[in-house]
């Protein structure tokens, strides 16, 4: 039996899991969860990658306790952040996580190095702040000496598989959400980069495509580990991994990739970049085998997971779905979900009651608001995306561990009108998978791994059961 390991980061908590085929259908199996969380250190928000990669290495010799000899791994992570390494290969200065808010500081400065609807038609990606060319620069004001002594850029998905193979390549799902790939190309573009004063020397003449081999582990790795394989690209954006795992064969769908961001959109063989789009800011991140992820970054369960901390953890998902259940707070109370002050307050709770006209009475009160809120933003989105494409879709699609949430697919049903299809929940880790697995030739292509998908997982159907009284408005 050939194993394959998938190593899913995201921005709150990571996951291993290895995945095999075996009488025609996929079988996972979780083998290793970790928690992830940026720290403040020297007055920014940044991630410990130390820790991320001991972790890894945890993970791994749990396989080889399991007996998974893996025939490959491949890593995906979140997007946009990235490390910069010196000569010797050592990081300079932090890494540092986008919820950092530096960057908003400049907002005025970065209209001297390019103009927002060129930036647009030349890599299609949407106004956000976090951003890595917004990073970049932010860099650039502040420390310049941090270019003289970089010679390479990784964002960190290439960092962690670099520490496993002492290997730097630049995979391309990644390297869209910088705004630094051209969309014509899907190549670093040289001019732009050049134009903003950075060094050209970080960004690879190529970038790799999910399933290209990077190179085996390094002897000191595997010795610890007990096993050597592979290491392999996947589409190192977890959202970009996350659509390959969507169990359709049409082009009827809207898809959503459901946890800390909600990700919501179609794909398409080409950006659409026009002035419409860009107003609605959505982005054209790159996909699997060059197909673009037309979609817009919704804050999603970002606001749930932190209103839990502020509870002091006391409440599981499945009780904060109940007491939204529970709550008798009007289905019209909504708020904004992409508010700029639910990016990083220091209350979520208090943060969200400040947006909400309604008192809310209760923790019930606030999930339900926040439920609510999101549904209502998925409905908008989908309204836009029609607007935007010309297209009319029967069903949406959402994967990723929001899937689970039953009460959230039934409101989202109920205000978009379509039909939703939940699951799978691993959708990153099996995505990931299915890329390596078409890449040893287990699956033909992409199109039989969806289908296998649907044979493989249980999925759940949810119809609308009425139309919300909340009117629509885009």
């Amino acid at each position: 039996m050939d194993y394959f390991g998938a190593i899913d980061i995201g921005a709150s908590s990571g996951v291993l899991v290895v995945g095999w085929i075996e009488d025609g259908k996929i079988n996972l199996e979780e083998v290793y969860r970790f928690e992830n969380g940026y720290k403040k250190h020297n007055d920014r928000y940044s991630w410990d990658l130390s820790l991320l990669f001991s972790n890894i290495i945890a993970g791994l010799k749990i396989c080889k306790e399991k007996k998974f000899y893996l025939k490959s791994l491949a890593i995906d992570t979140w997007g946009v952040d990235y490390v910069l390494l010196d000569k010797y290969d050592k990081i300079v200065g932090d890494c540092i996580s986008y919820r950092d808010l530096k960057t908003k500081q400049y907002i005025n400065e970065y209209k001297s190095y390019f103009d927002e609807k060129e930036l647009y038609k030349r890599t299609g990606i949407q106004k956000q702040l976090f951003n890595s060319i917004y990073q970049l620069l932010v860099t650039k004001i502040n420390n310049p000496e941090y270019f003289e002594k970089a010679e390479s850029l990784l964002m960190i998905p290439d960092y962690l598989s670099f520490l496993l193979t002492g290997i730097k390549s630049q995979e391309y799902t990644n390297a869209t959400t910088t705004s630094l790939v051209n969309v014509k190309t899907n190549e670093w573009d040289v001019d732009l980069i050049e134009s903003l004063g950075l060094p050209k020397k970080m960004f690879a003449d190529n970038l790799k495509q999910a399933g290209d081999n990077i190179g085996i582990l390094k002897k000191e790795i595997s010795d610890i580990v007990g096993f050597e394989c592979q290491v392999l690209h996947a589409p190192s954006h977890d959202t970009a991994s996350a659509f390959v795992a969507i169990p359709t064969i049409d082009k009827e769908s809207i898809y959503i990739s459901s946890g800390t961001w909600s990700l919501v959109g179609v794909e398409n063989s080409k950006a659409i970049t026009t002035d419409l789009s860009r107003t609605l800011n959505f982005t054209n991140e790159g996909g699997y085998q060059y197909n673009y992820r037309f979609i817009k970054n919704i804050m999603g369960l970002w606001l749930i997971q932190n209103c839990k901390k502020v509870w002091g953890n006391k409440y599981s998902y499945s009780d904060l779905e109940q007491l939204a259940r529970n709550s008798t707070l009007s289905e019209k109370v909504i708020i904004d979900v992409n508010d700029p002050s639910l990016y990083a307050p220091n209350n979520m709770v208090e943060a969200i009651k400040s947006l909400c006209d309604t008192k809310l009475d209760n923790e019930g009160d606030i999930v339900k608001c926040v439920y609510q809120s999101l549904a209502f933003s998925y409905s908008q989105t989908c309204e836009m995306i029609k607007k935007m494409t010309g297209k009319k879709y029967k069903r949406i699609h959402i994967v990723g561990g929001g899937s689970k949430d039953s009460y959230l697919n039934q409101l989202t049903s109920n205000l978009t009108n379509l039909d939703v299809i939940a699951g799978p929940v691993e959708g990153s880790s099996l995505g990931n998978l299915v890329t390596q697995f078409i890449g040893f030739g287990k699956i033909k292509n992409l199109q039989e791994a969806r289908k296998m998908i649907c044979e493989s997982f249980e999925l759940k159907y949810f119809k609308p059961e009425k139309r919300s009284q909340t009117e629509i408005n885009i």
